[in-house]
């Protein structure tokens, strides 16, 4: 029974290690990106590797209230995630001269056929 233990253990810690290394990586993507949509995408699987290695600390340390956390931060996580691509929606239509509101369909359909026509 130790010998499944010790390897359960390492197991755990090697996927932690692993997810930590990933971060890494994915936070030098998020600063490093080309275009804000990478970004926003790093950022997120930077939140999803985070709330894995709070699982995986849950079971490592047999703590559950570590499962409760993880939970709490997905959805934090989530939210922020859902306002950076609203900003950055904004921001896109900022760009295009175009309106973000709810009644700009038309009107945006309408600069569309404009910018169409003169090429």
């Amino acid at each position: 029974m130790d010998k499944i233990g010790q390897a359960y253990e390492m197991l755990l810690t090697g996927a932690a290690l692993i997810l930590a290394v990933l971060m890494i990586i994915s936070i030098i993507r998020s600063v490093l990106g080309p275009k804000i949509s990478d970004r926003i995408i790093a950022v997120n699987m930077t939140g999803t590797m985070v709330i894995m290695v709070i699982a995986i600390l849950s079971v490592y340390l047999d703590e559950n209230y570590l499962v409760d956390v993880s939970l709490i931060y997905a959805m934090i996580s989530f939210l922020g995630v859902v306002v950076l691509c609203k900003v950055y929606t904004g921001v896109y239509l900022q760009k295009k001269n175009r309106k973000a509101d709810l009644g700009a369909i038309e009107d945006n359909v309408g600069i569309q056929a404009e910018e169409e026509d003169s090429l």
